[in-house]
């Protein structure tokens, strides 16, 4: 614990005290109904020059910014308290302005293996390989919300092809909120923000649910 906050370890726990700001903060986004890591999306830096390039390697653009940025608070604190507890066991730990080379050394691959093994688990915005039309009339799960007139949510609806889709989404005029989990219907877009309202309930559903609450 003495080592947490030694002054040798304060790049480390700066990195720490930022990821459990962000994550608050992502957190009591969603409760609010939106999501700080869909608003800001993922970078395009394919067919850039420069340092884009370069961040590119580190899978920049195939995962949401806010995930990459946690993941590499994340591995820079891990790294630098393990390599100081280490140093420490030793001999001493090191001067901070000396570790935090090391530590960033160790964080580069480390946030390149795991982004993209997030890449593959985040959900993913597909709508630009299907015609926006081929939404509407379909019944969708809203999935951050509730949807209301307000900041978009997000839905997910699969395609005719079975493929699942994240879409954005907001409550038609005059309709309640409409919550987490709530199954919704796709009436019409503005944009690529998606209107929509209650989906209607399936009779044979009722009637079965009904038969089963009086058996």
């Amino acid at each position: 614990m003495a080592l947490l906050f030694a002054p040798e370890c304060a790049p480390f726990a700066i990195a720490a005290a930022v990821l459990a700001g962000l994550t608050a903060i992502e957190m009591l986004a969603m409760v609010m109904g939106f999501s700080v890591t869909e608003f800001l999306g993922k970078p395009e830096v394919h067919g850039h020059d420069g340092i884009l390039a370069y961040l590119s390697w580190l899978n920049l653009g195939g995962v949401p910014l806010l995930i990459l940025l946690m993941m590499t608070l994340g591995f820079f604190a891990m790294t630098g308290f393990t390599l100081q507890a280490v140093a420490s066991a030793f001999w001493a730990p090191l001067p901070s302005f000396i570790a935090v080379i090391p530590a960033a050394l160790a964080t580069i691959p480390m946030v390149r293996a795991s982004s993209r093994t997030v890449a593959r688990l985040v959900p993913h915005d597909e709508t630009y390989a299907v015609d926006l039309d081929a939404f509407l009339g379909r019944t969708a799960e809203v999935s951050i919300g509730p949807l209301d007139q307000g900041l978009p949510g997000r839905v997910r609806v699969k395609d005719q092809h079975g493929n699942w889709h994240v879409l954005r989404a907001r409550a038609a005029k005059g309709e309640v909120p409409l919550g987490i989990g709530a199954s919704v219907l796709l009436v019409d877009h503005k944009a690529n923000v998606f209107i929509a309202i209650p989906a209607p309930v399936d009779p044979t559903d009722a009637n079965n649910q009904s038969f089963r609450e009086q058996q």
